[in-house]
Formats: C-alpha cells, sequence, structure tokens
C-alpha cells in the first residue's frame, strides 16, 4: 500500500498577481472566455496557480498566467498537481513583458516542452519584445515550433491580437468568443429585443381584439336589421 503524501504544496507565494493592470486584465479576461469556451466539457481553465510537476518536491512548480486541461473534472483548484490529475494542460498561456521576458522564452518555455505540453503562447499586451504581440509554439516531435497560422489545435480556435487582449475565434463557425463586457452588451441587447417582440406581440393581440369586437358589432347590427325589415 503506497505511502499517503504528507508534503506541504503551498498555494501562494505572496507574490504580485500580475506585473501591471493590462496584464491582469489580459489574463482575467482570457480565463473567463476560455472557461465559457469549455463548460460542459470534461476540462478546467485555471489562472495564477501553482502547477506542480514532480511529486515531494513542492520547490518545483510554475505558476502559468492561464491553463487549459483537458480530461479532468471540472471546477477550480487551490493547486494542480501533474501526478494526482493524470494531465499535464494541453494549453499555457503567459502574459509577457519586458521583465519576464528571459523567464517567458527561455525556463518555461523549456519546462513546458519537456512536460510535453501541446502549445504555448506568449501574450505581450504592451508589444515591448513580442514581434506582433502574440506568438504561439506547438510541440511535434518533442521540440515546440513557431505557430505560423494563429491557430490553437488543441482548442480549435483561431487567434488574434485586438487591443490589449487576445480575440478567440470559433473554427467551425467564425464566431467570436465574447469577452465579459461584450456578453452583457449582447445580453442587454437581446433582453431588449425580447421586450420589443413582446411589447409587438402585445399590440397585435390588442389590434386583433379590437378587430374581433367590431367583427362582433358588425354582426350584432346586420341581425338586428335583419329583425327589422318587413316581412316581403
Amino acid at each position: 500500500m503506497a505511502r499517503p503524501d504528507l508534503t506541504h504544496y503551498p498555494s501562494s507565494d505572496g507574490e504580485p498577481v500580475a506585473e501591471t493592470f493590462v496584464h491582469l486584465y489580459a489574463m482575467l479576461v482570457t480565463l473567463e472566455v476560455l472557461r465559457q469556451y469549455v463548460e460542459g466539457q470534461r476540462a478546467t481553465v485555471l489562472a495564477n496557480q501553482f502547477l506542480y510537476y514532480s511529486q515531494g518536491m513542492p520547490k518545483l512548480r510554475v505558476a502559468p498566467d492561464v491553463m487549459v486541461i483537458f480530461d479532468v473534472e471540472p471546477g477550480g483548484r487551490d493547486t494542480y498537481k501533474v501526478w494526482e490529475e493524470g494531465q499535464v494542460p494541453s494549453v499555457i498561456f503567459e502574459m509577457t513583458s519586458a521583465g519576464t521576458q528571459d523567464q517567458d522564452k527561455s525556463f518555461k518555455k523549456t519546462l513546458y516542452e519537456q512536460m510535453g505540453v501541446a502549445e504555448y503562447w506568449l501574450f505581450d499586451p504592451r508589444g515591448e519584445w513580442v514581434e506582433d504581440r502574440l506568438q504561439g509554439y506547438r510541440l511535434a516531435h518533442d521540440c515546440y515550433y513557431p505557430i505560423a497560422d494563429g491557430r490553437s489545435e488543441p482548442l480549435q480556435l483561431r487567434l488574434q491580437v485586438e487591443g490589449n487582449l487576445i480575440g478567440f475565434y470559433r473554427e467551425d463557425t467564425g464566431e467570436k468568443l465574447l469577452i465579459p463586457g461584450e456578453l452583457a452588451q449582447a445580453l442587454r441587447q437581446e433582453s431588449l429585443a425580447r421586450q420589443q417582440a413582446e411589447q409587438r406581440a402585445e399590440q397585435e393581440r390588442h389590434r386583433a381584439e379590437q378587430a374581433e369586437a367590431r367583427l362582433a358589432e358588425l354582426q350584432a347590427r346586420l341581425q338586428v336589421r335583419g329583425l327589422e325589415r318587413p316581412d316581403a
């Protein structure tokens, strides 16, 4: 019988979540967009949480800005332990900057490559060092190769830079995955359209009732006239 793992795996190190508000916003929006996208699947999306990749060695950890893991139970975790879940992330996003450039393009890239993470994306919202601000890498034959077409194969999404955010588009329909603000606006427009449709339906019902009332009145008048007409 295997001994229980009594090792303490911290969920926080007291460091800031992100370098700037721009990076934090990009991370949180990416988290929410992808969380909604995988909803209903056996998958989870986590942000800035420790990924432990070696049992019994709590110092061997990394905190990806956003990671998407398939074939695991949905929902959040305080930490993600690869040996317990049985899966490594399929896609990892790092919101990079000049200050994190060296770690993002060397240590993390090498680590994710060795772990077998299928895709690694670097998003530079301020345009400090990544050409075109977005660069993806796809694993092939145990090595990362640049992604030239802006497609994420595991996610089946097309990615493009939109202001300080990543825009995500479904490959099957071309539909954009709405960010929270856009989703709220779409819901407001949908609610307004529904209200307007209900008002039109109510107006049509009222007009139909008026027409029926006029018809009934006309029929009643015709019956009265028929009774008043002298016999031939």
